[in-house]
C-alpha cells in the first residue's frame, strides 16, 4: 500500500500520497525508562523512548501527524511531587509538556485522569503546551445542544498541512481533529469537579461536531477517543464507545485508548464491525498503543485527491513495540545514538526526575514486616491492611453523625499493582526496614480522593460477590485450571478488612468482569464474619473506599450517591502518608482473613512475580510447587486447594 505509484486503486494519472498518523496513549507520566517505585531504571516504557519509535516512524513516510489520546498528566510519583510538593507557578511548565513539547505532538486530547489532581491545576499544566488540546464532550457550561456548549478546551481544531506524493508535488490538506473522554470522569472525580465541569455523551457530541468540522473545510478528520473497544451495541453514557463512534459519518480515522490493550490484536477478534486484519473497526482505521509508551500506533493511510475532495484508497494499522530487554541487551553498543525526540524529552525532564528521586527517597516511618501484593489473591494481604486501617483511622475522625457515629467501620481496598498487564514486575513489593514516599506511593499508586458510604450488609456481601469474579470457576478434583481470571484487573479484586471471608469457588461467578450480574442463583460468598459474628444482612456499616469507586467504578453493589456519607478532597496516598508519620510505622492489624473452601484432590496453576520467590513461606497451607516461568517472565505455581488455605 505504501507504494503509492503502484497502488491498484489509483486510475490513471492520478496522484496518491501517504499520510502517517502517530498515536501514544496512556502514559500516565512515564517520561523515562525509570521505576519509581522500585527506584531502578526499567526498560521497555517512557516517552523518552517511545520518541525514538515515533522518530522512525516520521522518517519513514514523507508526511505524518502525532497525536496523544490522554491520561498523560498521572501515573508515577513525579506527577504527584509536582501537583503537591512543587506546584506550578506563572511561567512554569510541567515536566509532562516539556516532554510532549520536545517529541512535538501535533495535538493531544484529555483523558480521565488529567482530572485526578484537580481543574486548576490541570489548566495550568495545559499553560505550557506548544500545540492545541482538544476535547469535545467536556464543557464548563452546556447549552442546548453540544455545540452551544462552553466546552474546557477547544471541541476540535483544524490542521493546515501540505503533503508531499511520492514525485515532489504539494497538495494543501485540511486535518480536523477531534477529542473525547468518557463521561464517568465526572463519577470518577466528582469531588473536584462538580458544579466546575459537565460531560456530554461521546457518540452525541461527535454527531454534533463532526459536521460542523466538515462545514467548515475538514478534508479528513481524525477522532482522538480516549475510550476503549467495547460492545458493539450503542447505549447513552457508555465508557468504552469506540465502535458506535466509529460508524459516525463523518469521522476518517480513529485513535483510542483508555483500556491499555493494543489494537489491532487477537483480543478483539471476536467483536462486531472490528477487523483485526485490516484494522478497522465500522470499516474505520484504527488504533490503540497500550499505556506508559511501551508502543505507538500506526495508522498509515492512501488518499488522493479527486473532483475537489481527499477521498481515503485504502489504509493499514499497526502497534510497535520498543525494544525487549533482550533486545537492547544484544543491541550493537557501537551503533549510532540519535540527539533527536529522546535525547530532547531526556534533557526536558532531568531535572524534575532528579527532584523526584530525592523526594521519594526520604524516610518517613518504618515497617517491621515485608509488605506485598504477590499472593494477594491467596489471602495474604498484609499491603491492602496497612492502606484500610489509614483509611479506617481517618473516616472514623470525621464521623460526627449520631446516626452513623456508632455503626462498624470497614474499610476497601484493592491491590493496584498484582502483575496482568502490568507484567512480571508489577507488584507491591515493600521491604522490611525504613519506608520511603516511594513505598507509600508503591502501596497505593494513584491519587484517589477518601470516600465513605453506609451499606447494609447484604449490599456489602454483593460487594464481595462482585469481587469473586476475579477467580475461574475450579471443578472439584480438578488440576491445571488458572486461579485467576485474566479479565478482571487487579484493582477490580477488592478485599474487606476486618471481614474473615471464605469463597467458595467450585460455584460460578454471580458477576462477570465487567461487574453485570450474570447468575442470580450463584453464590460465591458461603461465609461473612465480623468480630467472630456473622454479618447481619439487614444491619448498617459505613465502609471506606475512594472516590473512583464510591463513583460507581468497577459497579460494586451500593456504590451510589445516596450511600455517600463522606467525600472530600483527601487523597487516601496522603492519608496514609499521615498515618505513618504520626505513629512511626506501617502498622498491619491483626484480624481478617480471605480464604477459599476446601476441595480436596484439587489443584490450581497461580502466576506471579518471580520476586514472590522470597515469600513462598507465606502460602504453605496451598503447598506450592514451581513450574517454571510464563513466556511473559510470569512465575507459575501449582496450588493444593485441599485444606481450604
Amino acid at each position: 500500500m505504501l507504494n503509492t505509484l503502484s497502488f491498484s486503486g489509483l486510475a490513471a494519472g492520478q496522484r496518491a500520497v501517504h499520510l502517517r498518523v502517530i498515536e501514544t496513549t496512556d502514559l500516565h507520566l512515564h517520561l523515562l525508562p525509570y521505576d519509581y517505585y522500585a527506584d531502578r531504571p526499567s526498560a521497555g516504557v517512557g516517552l523518552s523512548e517511545a520518541a525514538r519509535l515515533i522518530d522512525e516512524a516520521r522518517t519513514e513516510a514523507g508526511n505524518s501527524v502525532v497525536f496523544d489520546n490522554g491520561d498523560f498528566l498521572q501515573g508515577t510519583p513525579m506527577g504527584d511531587y509536582v501537583a503537591h510538593q512543587t506546584g506550578l507557578r506563572d511561567g512554569d511548565v510541567h515536566p509532562i509538556m516539556a516532554a510532549m513539547n520536545a517529541v512535538g505532538y501535533d495535538a493531544i486530547t484529555l483523558g480521565n485522569h488529567e482530572f485526578n489532581y484537580g481543574l486548576d491545576f490541570l489548566m495550568a499544566t495545559l499553560d505550557g503546551a506548544n500545540f492545541p488540546v482538544v476535547s469535545a464532550n467536556l464543557a464548563v457550561g452546556l447549552g442546548s445542544e453540544p455545540r452551544k456548549d462552553t466546552t474546557l478546551v477547544k471541541p476540535y481544531v483544524l490542521l493546515d498541512r501540505m503533503l508531499k506524493d511520492q514525485t515532489g508535488f504539494e497538495h494543501p490538506i485540511r486535518i480536523g481533529v477531534v477529542g473525547f473522554a468518557p463521561p464517568q470522569v465526572m463519577d470518577w472525580d466528582n469531588h473536584a469537579l462538580d458544579g466546575r465541569l459537565h460531560a456530554r455523551d461521546i457518540v452525541e457530541a461527535a454527531r454534533a461536531w463532526v459536521p460542523e468540522m466538515r462545514e467548515a473545510g475538514a478534508d479528513l478528520v481524525i477522532a482522538l477517543a480516549h475510550t476503549g473497544i467495547g460492545s458493539a451495541r450503542y447505549s447513552h453514557g457508555m465508557e468504552n464507545a469506540a465502535i458506535p463512534l466509529a460508524r459516525v459519518p463523518g469521522i476518517d480515522a480513529l485513535l483510542t485508548g483508555h483500556s491499555h490493550l493494543l489494537f489491532p490484536s487477537p483480543v478483539f477478534g471476536s467483536l462486531p464491525d472490528v477487523d483485526i486484519a485490516t484494522g478497522t473497526i465500522a470499516g474505520k482505521p484504527a488504533v490503540m498503543a497500550g499505556c506508559w509508551g511501551a508502543h505507538i500506533g500506526v495508522i498509515d493511510m492512501l488518499l488522493v485527491h479527486e473532483a475537489g475532495e481527499w477521498q481515503v484508497l485504502g489504509t493499514r494499522s499497526e502497534v510497535r513495540a520498543l525494544p525487549t530487554v533482550q533486545e537492547i541487551e544484544h543491541a550493537d553498543p557501537a551503533a549510532p545514538r540519535d540527539n533527536g525526540p529522546s535525547e530532547r524529552v531526556v534533557e526536558a525532564v532531568a531535572q524534575a526526575h532528579a527532584d523526584t528521586l530525592t523526594s521519594i527517597r526520604r524516610p518517613v516511618g518504618t515497617s517491621s514486616e515485608a509488605l506485598h501484593s504477590y499472593f494477594t489473591h491467596l489471602g495474604v494481604t498484609g499491603s491492602l491492611q496497612v492502606v484500610a486501617e489509614a483509611q479506617r483511622d481517618y473516616v472514623r475522625a470525621r464521623i460526627t453523625d449520631p446516626d452513623l457515629v456508632d455503626l462498624p467501620i470497614l474499610s476497601a481496598v484493592a491491590p493496584f499493582k498484582s502483575g496482568g498487564r502490568g507484567g512480571p514486575a508489577g507488584y507491591t513489593d515493600v521491604p522490611a526496614g525504613p519506608v520511603a514516599l516511594r513505598h507509600i506511593a508503591d502501596l497505593y499508586p494513584f491519587p484517589n480522593a477518601i470516600a465513605a458510604l453506609c451499606l447494609t450488609g447484604a449490599e456489602v456481601i454483593e460487594w464481595l460477590e462482585r469481587s469473586a469474579a476475579a477467580f475461574n470457576r475450579i471443578r472439584p478434583g480438578s488440576t491445571g485450571t488458572p486461579l485467576r481470571n485474566g479479565d478482571v484487573p487487579g484493582y477490580n479484586f477488592e478485599v474487606i478488612d476486618p471481614l474473615d471471608v471464605i469463597y467458595d469457588l467450585s460455584q460460578p461467578a454471580r458477576y462477570d468482569f465487567a461487574g453485570v450480574m450474570i447468575n442470580e442463583q450463584a453464590h460465591r460468598v458461603i461465609s461473612v464474619m465480623l468480630d467472630g459474628e456473622p454479618l447481619d444482612p439487614q444491619g448498617r456499616y459505613l465502609l471506606c473506599t475512594n472516590s473512583y469507586r464510591a463513583g460507581g467504578a468497577g459497579k460494586f453493589a451500593g456504590a451510589k450517591a445516596s450511600n455517600l456519607v463522606l467525600s472530600d478532597e483527601s487523597v487516601t496516598r496522603d492519608i496514609l502518608h499521615r498515618h505513618v508519620r504520626e505513629h512511626g510505622s506501617l502498622r498491619r492489624p491483626d484480624h481478617g482473613s480471605l480464604r477459599f473452601k476446601a476441595m480436596p484432590n484439587t489443584s490450581v496453576i497461580f502466576e506471579t512475580g518471580p520476586a514472590a520467590m522470597a515469600h513462598m513461606n507465606e502460602i504453605e497451607g496451598f503447598h506450592p510447587e514451581q513450574r517454571g516461568l510464563t513466556p511473559h517472565g510470569f512465575l507459575r505455581l501449582k496450588l493444593d486447594l485441599s485444606h481450604g488455605a
